[in-house]
């Protein structure tokens, strides 16, 4: 589990056959086979190189995300699991990412940058006013949305810290929506 509190950007050294290799020479403490959050999908740690680490990248994974379409030196949001014992400072976040969204709109508002993405409406239906929602992994909380899109307003230290701060309209992300809303809809279709 994770809590969409993105701890570094990392760099994609190479992508090949399914295997993606990421410098990140501030986390020596992963291990072979342990969960990481790359963009907000949360993938298994295949070997340790020097300063990073590789991970393999499944179909499924390629579909449903932007991993897809990264690149050798492409940035990426990174997040190591939260201990049982850990913070929970953002969401529950599981890194299944639902789908994507595209950027619609950047607007400086105050001290914030209000991001409008638009999305499928069967992944927009989870999603409420002031509710969660994981983008590229980062837990942001939904300014307001509608049929097919939703807008979160960004801080700039969020900004700065992880890709949001790279991302341009027409830009794809990844979305994850929040659980409870799933499992909501799974439970009360049961008993109709």
């Amino acid at each position: 589990m994770f809590t969409g509190i993105v701890e570094t950007k990392g760099q994609v050294t190479s992508v090949a056959d399914g295997q993606m290799a990421i410098a990140a020479p501030q986390f020596d403490d992963l291990a072979i086979g342990g969960s990481i959050s790359v963009n907000g999908a949360c993938l298994t740690v295949t070997t340790l190189v020097h300063n990073g680490f590789t991970v393999d990248v499944v179909p499924e994974t390629l579909k449903r995300t932007n991993l897809g379409s990264v690149v050798l030196g492409s940035a990426v949001n990174l997040e190591r699991p939260v201990p049982a014992a850990g913070r929970l400072d953002g969401h529950i976040v599981q890194g299944h990412v639902d789908g994507t969204a595209r950027i619609a709109s950047l607007t400086p508002e105050g001290n914030s940058t209000v991001i409008r993405m638009e999305l499928a409406p069967e992944q927009a239906r989870y999603l409420v006013e002031k509710g969660f929602v994981a983008v590229d992994g980062v837990s942001l909380t939904i300014v307001d949305c509608g049929e097919n899109w939703f807008s979160v307003a960004v801080i700039p230290h969020t900004l700065g810290v992880t890709t949001l701060g790279d991302r341009r309209p027409g830009d794809e992300i990844n979305i994850e929506v929040d659980i409870l809303a799933k499992y909501v809809e799974r439970l009360t279709a049961n008993r109709a």
